[in-house]
C-alpha cells in the first residue's frame, strides 16, 4: 500500500509542479495587462475576477485581493472570486479528474460571476459597508516580464549555473526520466502521457531560459519553498486516510449511509484557508464515494490559500466572504444532492 500510495502521491506533486510554473510564467508575463483591464465596470469586474479565481493554483485570488487592497475592486468581486478559485485543488482535479475539472471550472466561473453580483446587491440591501485600505498603488517591474529566449541569455545563465536552477532543473529531468520509463504516470502511451510530456518540456525550457531573478523568487521562493512540499504531504496523507479508512474503518458503508453529513462537512472544511484538507474529497470522487453535489460545494466554499493575504487586511470583509460562499455552497449542494446528483 505505501509504495502504491507514494508513487501516486509523486505523480500528482510532479503534475501539480510542472502546471504551477506554467501558469506562473504565464501570470507573471501578462500581469501588468491584466491589472489594467480590472479597473472598469461592475460586470468587467465580476467577469475577470471569476476568470482569475478560475485559474489554477492561487496567483489570480492573490491579484484580485491586491486589487481590493488598493479600492480598485469591489467586495463582490472578490466573492466571485473566492468562489470561482479552487487553489491546488485545481491542479490536483486536473490530475485526477480532468473531464470533471473542467467542467466544474466552468461552472465556478460562471457562479462566481452572479454570486459577485448578488453578494454587492446584498451588501447595499443591508448597508454593510466594506473595509478598504489606503495601501499606495502596486508596482510592477518590468524585469519580471523578461524572458529572453537567445543565445547570449543561455551562455549568462550558465556561466556559472546557479545553485537553484541546476536544482530545478535537476528536478524536472528526474521527473522527465521517471515519467518516460513509466516509473510513475500511466502505465502506457496516451493522451494523458503525451500532455505530460510535452508539459515537462515546456517546464524544461523555462528552467534553461528564465532569468534568476524570476527563476529564484517565483519559482523557487514560491512554487517550490510554499507549495510542493505541501502538496506533496496534502496529498500522501489524504490517500494513506482513505486507503486506511477503506480497510480498516469501512469508510465506503459510513459515507454511503451518512452521506448528507459528509455534503455539511465538506462546507466546514472548506472554511478552512488551505488547499490540503480538501484534497480527499477529489479522491473520494476520483474513486466513486461521493457525489458531485458534495465535490462541488467543497470546491464553492474552499479557496486555497487565495483568503489568506485578505485575513490580514480585515477580518471583517473576510468573515462576510466566507458566510456568503459557506452558505451558497450548502445551498447549491443541497439542492443538486436532494436531485441525486
Amino acid at each position: 500500500m505505501w509504495n502504491e500510495v507514494f508513487r501516486e502521491s509523486l505523480t500528482i506533486t510532479y503534475f501539480v509542479f510542472i502546471i504551477m510554473v506554467i501558469v506562473d510564467f504565464v501570470d507573471v508575463i501578462s500581469q501588468q495587462k491584466a491589472t489594467s483591464v480590472l479597473k472598469g465596470s461592475r460586470w468587467r469586474q465580476y467577469l475577470l475576477a471569476s476568470f482569475l479565481g478560475a485559474t489554477p493554483g492561487c496567483l489570480g485570488a492573490f491579484m484580485i485581493v491586491s486589487l481590493y487592497i488598493h479600492g480598485h475592486i469591489s467586495l463582490g468581486a472578490i466573492v466571485g472570486c473566492m468562489i470561482a478559485t479552487s487553489g491546488d485543488e485545481a491542479f490536483v482535479m486536473l490530475a485526477k479528474i480532468p473531464q470533471t475539472a473542467i467542467w466544474l471550472t466552468i461552472i465556478l466561473f460562471l457562479l462566481g460571476i452572479f454570486a459577485a453580483w448578488i453578494a454587492d446587491s446584498l451588501l447595499n440591501i443591508f448597508h454593510i459597508v466594506p473595509s478598504i485600505s489606503c495601501c499606495p498603488v502596486q508596482t510592477f517591474h518590468p524585469e519580471e516580464n523578461k524572458f529572453m529566449f537567445t543565445y547570449n541569455n543561455l551562455k549568462t545563465n550558465f556561466t556559472p549555473v546557479s545553485f537553484h536552477r541546476f536544482l530545478l532543473l535537476l528536478l524536472i529531468t528526474s521527473a522527465l526520466f521517471l515519467f518516460l520509463t513509466a516509473k510513475i504516470g500511466p502505465p502506457h502511451w496516451n493522451w494523458v502521457r503525451v500532455t505530460f510530456a510535452i508539459l515537462l518540456f515546456i517546464s524544461l525550457g523555462i528552467a534553461i531560459f528564465a532569468s534568476e531573478h524570476y527563476l529564484e523568487v517565483h519559482l523557487w521562493q514560491h512554487i517550490i519553498q510554499k507549495h510542493l512540499w505541501r502538496i506533496f504531504l496534502w496529498t500522501f496523507l489524504a490517500l494513506v486516510l482513505i486507503k486506511f479508512g477503506l480497510t480498516h474503518w469501512h469508510l465506503a458503508a459510513f459515507i454511503k449511509t451518512h452521506l448528507s453529513w459528509v455534503l455539511i462537512l465538506s462546507a466546514l472544511i472548506g472554511i478552512i484557508p488551505e488547499s490540503g484538507p480538501h484534497f480527499v474529497f477529489v479522491f473520494l470522487y476520483a474513486q466513486g464515494f461521493i457525489p458531485f453535489s458534495v465535490l462541488l460545494t467543497s470546491s464553492i466554499v474552499q479557496d486555497g490559500h487565495g483568503m489568506l493575504p485578505m485575513l490580514s487586511a480585515s477580518l471583517k470583509d473576510s468573515f462576510w466572504i466566507k458566510l456568503f460562499n459557506f452558505s451558497l455552497g450548502l445551498f447549491i449542494g443541497g439542492i443538486l444532492y436532494l436531485l441525486g446528483y
